[in-house]
């Protein structure tokens, strides 16, 4: 039962194991010549490694400890292996060793120079265990033997290893390393470590105040509770200046907690600035409830996910590009499915609002239920190319990247639209007959053609927003209706046709809702930006910024 155990972990781990063994060897030819490979003998370093396997769990963490002060960097493979429950000892020798499933037997592999050690049956090798104290001395000892690699990552990582564990045995070690250390990043995280073990093992007054000035102007999220846990231990006289330092981190992490729900409430805006900024025109031009919109916004996300898919099956180099190609194909999708709505649908309907927006809400449903006969009723995987992924911080807020180049582009959408109304024959024509559509038609502009312009701008819009869309929420045949009444409340709180008042709506509402929901939740949350809506229309019936004109009504 148990050589059964043994053998699915090692078939779901030999992989790791074979790759730690590379990187143990690269490491070596690395760092051959080095002063610390010079102190100890492969013989004596492989007693070492052998030791890690008998004995209780404070046996195998001298072991550890002895690995360490040997300093060869080929024992960090051995250490991050035994940390993962998968290194193994042969019962009859005591040699520790990698095992690779081989028939019904394990091959086995040195695990300090990765040569072959021939293969034994597998109930003749037996896990070396490991518990979580052990653990934490294991993430303390890789990062001692990995703070001074010539890898940026890998010191980076040490450091945060460290700072973690707070290991006062590693403070020696620190000091070293900062003094070599020339990169900023790194060099601040070392410091902070070393600062928080000072707090938590010091016994000079002065080192204390040091470290305590420099955990408090650390910026770290964990400044605070560092400090709180080193109150009951710190010197009388200092506990005054360290309550006092976390009394301030306390002002200043409310203000940058603030600060992020100002970002949340941006990255939120511009969203809903992508969702509405096409129905603004439509509905600021044409007097349209078009219910259809957030249809458009469904059709741009599922282009992306056809584009996706194409390339995934035909040309996965080309991933990062797949938003760059499904952009002007969502657009170009979406602008026709909206003239053709004009052209066969609306115009029959102009000046009777209730028909039109019962007409639209049919088509909405037929768009749905004809991308659900496509695709299926289920969410789409839609995946992120790699410069959307991840996040970073600036200074005290917690920035994602595809939240970012979403606000991005929905400020460079805004701007190439206000350039297309205001710089371009049909954007003279759109404003005009937003301000006097009588007197247009007069003038001889072609006021069938500018509403079926405008329908198609507009939609291209949505289908913009839809791939924008696409990298932060589910891709499914309901994903318009989760915007099309907020879109409306944007323009009409903004101003109808009115696309600066769109962006100022956008954003108010954006902000306003993440102001609330810490206090009101979610749902009542919208409840309340509804009501404020609603109170602030009976004051304002045309909204922050109403259009001019004699025609205007």
């Amino acid at each position: 039962m148990m050589s059964d155990l043994i053998g699915t972990i090692m078939e779901r781990s030999a992989a790791r194991r074979w790759l730690a063994a590379a990187m143990a060897l690269l490491v070596a030819v690395f760092a051959f010549g080095s002063p610390s490979l010079a102190q100890v003998s492969d013989a004596e370093l492989t007693q070492r490694i052998d030791a890690l396997a008998p004995g209780s769990y404070a046996d195998r963490a001298g072991a550890v400890g002895a690995l360490v002060a040997s300093g060869d960097p080929r024992v960090v493979g051995v250490l991050q292996v035994l940390a993962e429950g998968d290194l193994l000892v042969v019962e009859e020798t005591g040699k520790v060793v990698y095992v690779e499933r081989s028939g019904k037997d394990f091959a086995l592999t040195d695990p300090l120079t990765g040569e072959s050690l021939g293969s034994v049956p597998r109930g003749d090798v037996e896990k070396v265990r490991v518990n979580n104290s052990l653990r934490r001395t294991l993430r303390t000892a890789i990062g001692q033997l990995t703070l001074l690699s010539e890898d940026r990552g890998t010191r980076l990582a040490a450091a945060q290893s460290i700072l973690r564990d707070a290991d006062p045995a590693n403070l020696q070690l620190l000091d070293e390393s900062l003094a070599a250390e020339i990169d900023p990043a790194i060099k601040r995280t070392m410091e902070l470590a070393r600062a928080v073990i000072t707090l938590k093992s010091g016994s000079d007054v002065e080192q204390i105040r040091s470290a305590a000035e420099t955990v408090a102007h650390s910026g770290s999220r964990d400044a605070a509770s560092i400090l709180s846990a080193a109150m009951g231990t710190v010197p009388d006289e200092l506990r005054a200046d360290i309550q006092a330092s976390i009394d301030g981190l306390a002002r200043d992490r409310a203000v940058w907690d603030a600060l992020q729900n100002v970002w949340f409430g941006v990255s939120l805006g511009s969203v809903l600035l992508l969702a509405a900024i096409g129905l603004a025109i439509t509905f600021g031009v044409m007097g349209v409830i078009n219910m259809a919109h957030g249809e458009m916004v469904m059709l741009g996300a599922y282009t992306t996910f056809a584009v996706q898919e194409t390339i995934r099956q035909n040309a996965p180099g080309l991933f990062d590009y797949s938003l760059a190609i499904a952009l002007p194909l969502a657009f170009l999708l979406t602008a026709l499915v909206g003239v053709a709505i004009e052209r066969g649908v609306i115009r029959w309907l102009y000046g009777r609002a209730l028909e039109t927006l019962l007409a639209t809400w049919g088509l909405s449903l037929i768009l749905q239920q004809t991308v659900r006969s496509i695709f299926g009723p289920t969410n789409r995987q839609v995946g992120n190319p790699s410069w959307m992924s991840g996040s970073f911080e600036f200074y005290g807020l917690a920035i994602t990247w595809s939240r970012l180049w979403i606000v991005v582009f929905a400020l460079a959408v805004f701007v190439a639209l206000l350039l297309v109304l205001n710089r371009t024959a049909l954007g003279l024509q759109m404003r005009a007959v937003t301000q006097n559509r009588r007197m247009a038609s007069a003038m001889g502009i072609r006021t069938p053609l500018v509403d079926a312009m405008t329908f198609g701008l507009g939609s291209g819009i949505a289908g913009l927003a839809g791939v924008a869309l696409s990298q932060i929420d589910n891709v499914s045949p309901n994903l318009g209706q989760g915007y099309i009444i907020d879109s409306f409340m944007v323009v009409v709180f903004g101003g109808v046709g009115n696309l600066w008042g769109t962006l100022v709506g956008a954003m108010t509402l954006g902000i306003a809702n993440k102001f609330l929901e810490p206090y009101a939740g979610a749902v009542l949350g919208k409840i309340l930006i509804l009501v404020l809506i609603i109170l602030f229309i009976q004051r304002r019936p045309r909204g922050l910024f109403a259009l001019k004109g004699r025609a205007v009504e």
